[in-house]
Parts: structure tokens; sequence; C-alpha cells
């Protein structure tokens, strides 16, 4: 298994925001965590890459402990991470923006341009436009291609289809199978159960700060306490 996360607790403050958390990952697989803004989804990602200390509990990558290790040890080590706000940098160009990839682990050389403009080939028109002037579909797209510049394993997304009109969400779901055929797996954080049914196989529900469910989505669609926990 390429992610592997056992017993996960996480604590803000006092305030305990994920409980007993475990999931897998294998490679070259996607899998979503499911549930309404606020459930925790966004929490098990940020743990992962090491945004948010756990409190007890282990995270293993490629079979290594690394839960100790820092947010820049953990993309070091191949995980890639687009964040749910993309966290673009306005006054860059996007060639700068992907480019930080790069210079962040100390390569002096571009990104692999064919590697990206295969999974969004709509980029090359704007790679000379500043971050400040990019739709929220562009940016979503730019920073998920910051992240794959890294090569990764893994790519953690989260929330990567908010907000996207229905047409770009298409053009979105092409784009995690074309990663996926790179050989990246990918842990989706996503509340659109109909989305997550079109991108993958398995699927945990958190509620909570919880998983209270794994399994394929249409389980979920064809369940109803499960879609009104997940809000259809």
């Amino acid at each position: 298994m390429l992610l592997q996360i056992e017993h996960l607790d996480v604590f803000i403050g006092s305030t305990q925001i994920l409980r007993n958390i475990s999931l897998g990952v294998n490679d070259g697989e996607i899998v979503c965590l499911l549930g309404r803004n606020g459930a925790g989804k966004s929490s098990i990602i940020k743990s992962t890459i090491g945004l948010y200390p756990s409190r007890s509990g282990k995270i293993f990558f490629k079979e290594k402990d690394i839960s100790s290790l820092t947010p820049r040890e953990k993309v070091l080590s191949g995980i890639g991470y687009s964040p749910e706000d993309t966290r673009i940098f306005t006054e860059l160009t996007v060639e700068e923006n992907i480019n930080l990839s790069t210079w962040v682990i100390g390569k002096k050389e571009k990104f692999d341009a064919e590697r990206i403009f295969n999974v969004f080939p709509a980029i090359q028109k704007f790679l000379d436009r500043k971050g400040l002037y990019l739709s929220g579909g562009e940016k979503k797209m730019v920073s998920i291609a910051r992240a794959l510049a890294l090569n990764p394993l893994l790519l953690l997304l989260d929330e990567a289809f908010e907000g996207l009109a229905p047409l770009v969400v298409n053009h979105f779901i092409e784009a995690l199978g074309q990663i996926r055929k790179m050989g990246v797996a990918i842990l989706l954080g996503e509340s659109n159960v109909r989305i997550v049914s079109q991108v993958t196989e398995r699927t945990y529900i958190v509620e909570r700060g919880e998983i209270i469910f794994e399994g394929n989505p249409r389980q979920i669609l064809e369940n109803e306490k499960l879609l009104k926990l997940v809000g259809r």
C-alpha cells in the first residue's frame, strides 16, 4: 500500500478535530474522502502532508513512517499537495507559479511541460498571465499542475471540483484520469457524491472528524441514510 494512515488523532488546541482515522491508498489508485463542508476532509489531507500535527497514530508512505516529517520532507519523499484555496501567487505568472515546485526541490531547470500539458492542455494558452487574472478554474489547474511538477507518486487534492461549472468539471474528471494513467495515486477530498462516483471505486465518508463508511460510491447513491449524511 502506498499510503497507510493508522488510528490518527489530531487536535487544534484542546479541540479534537480527527478521531481514530485509518485509511489507505494503493499505487495508482484514486480514493475519495467524501463529506459535507466541515466534516474533516481537509483536516485529514492537511494532517497527511504535515500542516496539522497528530497527537497519536501513524502515517506510512511507501512503507516508511513519515508521521514526524515536515511538509517539505514529505513533498521530497513523493507527495504532492493542491490545497482547497489553490494558494496561487497573484504577482507571478502561471509559468513562474508552476516552476516554484522545481525551485523548492533545488532544481534549476523548468517543469516538464509535456507532462503538464498532457493533463491540462489549456494551460499553454495563459502561461504568461499573472495569477491575479486567472479564473477560479484556471487557478485550480495551475495549483494541481504545480503539484504535478514535483513528479509525485501521491497527489493530495482538496476540493478540486468546488465552484466549477459543469463543463469544467468534466474536463477535471478527464484530467484525473490522465494523472492516474501516469501512475500517480490520488487522495481527493470532495463533497459531491455524484462527482465522486465518476472518478473512483473506493470512498470513505467523513463525518465530524471520523470515518464512518468505506466502500463503492454506488453503495452511497443507493442508500438513503448515507445520502443524507453527505448532502446528496
